[in-house]
């Protein structure tokens, strides 16, 4: 089975966790529940960690998927909880490539109001 950018892209929408920067300690910590930051996380800073490994490229539209961010998910060695997946650990080795580039759009599931990318 190959792997592909948009099986690239799936696995890093499925990531768990939230990640978090402390000011304390002037680094960015993972938990699973959005209320288990202490005071030294400021709330703002608090983004799911399938969001966590994307940045807004040039335009408000493009995100690029973020080698160093998903590195420093993978270096907590937590990858079965953050579900950290093959088509990852394929991406973070091929820094021969250029990082992936996407449009991501925000859409409603019908059932539950949630959303997907």
């Amino acid at each position: 089975m190959a792997i592909t950018s948009a099986g690239i892209c799936a696995a890093a929408d499925q990531l768990q966790g939230f990640v978090g920067f402390n000011l304390k300690t002037g680094r960015h910590i993972v938990r699973f529940s959005e209320d288990s930051f202490g005071l030294d996380v400021a709330e703002h800073s608090i983004t799911p960690a399938s969001e966590f490994v994307w940045q807004a490229a040039h335009s408000t539209e493009l995100m690029t998927l973020k080698r160093d961010r998903l590195l420093m998910l993978v270096d907590l060695r937590i990858d079965e909880r953050l579900a950290v997946s093959e088509p990852l650990r394929v991406y973070l080795r091929r820094d021969d490539l250029p990082e992936i580039t996407a449009v991501r759009l925000l859409q409603r599931s019908a059932e539950t109001g949630g959303r997907s990318n």
